[in-house]
């Protein structure tokens, strides 16, 4: 039997390794994204589509409804990231952070529960290790992904008894357009865009960023039963050892 998953965010980044590593393995992927995917891309069927309007979020449901009968994984991988001083943000702007980070996956989850069920599947969220440890301006995001990973952990009490997993996976810095428009924020160094790479990289353990493949080889952990169907609840950090040292030091 042909696996399926729905991959949102998925026309770049993390979201495209991650459709092209279940696509190499076999899945049949579906993908959402606001933007347009690149020729070539894995998908079964690509939706255009804002998660966070009412007719985008139904254009994305029923990619699957019409299509399939079973979903075995949701990756809630889409994401939005603000820098702004808290003190300076607006009821519009942390609406709209909240809405892509934290009701879409909530409501994808409600509106596609029966093709989980009917597969026993899992819902991997995509989370950030700023829902442990953060940085100044950028409050909101943080708040939204951690809400994003409680979230999960109710997901998994509550979906446990249909056969349905969820897991939270938490990146640390991984070389993507997100991480690069959020370098202005003076937390490195100024200078060229491959020098504050270069210095965000030395922060790490393993003296490196990471890569969008390294989070599409976790979220195929995540989303294969074989390899991890007693793991629920969970949130698997992948930040290369960023968060094992202290502030302090």
């Amino acid at each position: 039997m042909i696996k399926t998953a729905l991959v949102t965010g998925a026309a770049r980044g993390i979201g495209m390794a991650t459709s092209r590593s279940l696509a190499d393995a076999g899945w049949r992927v579906y993908g959402v994204d606001k933007d347009k995917a690149e020729d070539g891309a894995p998908f079964a069927e690509f939706t255009v589509a804002d998660l966070t309007e009412p007719f985008g979020m139904t254009k994305a449901v029923h990619s699957i409804l019409d299509n399939e009968v079973m979903l075995h994984v949701l990756v809630n991988n889409a994401g939005r990231q603000m820098i702004k001083p808290l003190l300076k943000t607006t009821v519009k702007e942390l609406n709209t952070i909240m809405a892509i980070n934290f009701e879409v996956p909530l409501l994808l989850v409600q509106a596609l529960y029966p093709l989980l069920t009917r597969a026993r599947g899992t819902v991997i969220n995509v989370c950030s290790v700023h829902s442990m440890a953060t940085s100044r301006d950028i409050g909101v995001y943080a708040a939204s992904k951690a809400a994003l990973q409680s979230l999960t952990r109710t997901m998994a009490l509550e979906f446990g008894a249909d056969g349905v997993r969820a897991n939270a996976l938490l990146p640390g810095a991984v070389d993507t357009a997100m991480l690069q428009s959020g370098l202005d924020r003076n937390h490195v160094s100024s200078g060229s865009l491959n020098t504050k790479l270069a210095e965000m990289a030395s922060r790490h353990a393993l003296l490196r960023l990471g890569r969008s493949e390294d989070m599409a080889k976790a979220i195929l952990f995540l989303a294969d039963e074989k390899q991890s169907g007693f793991m629920t609840g969970q949130s698997l950090v992948l930040d290369g050892g960023c968060l094992c040292k202290l502030s302090t030091e």
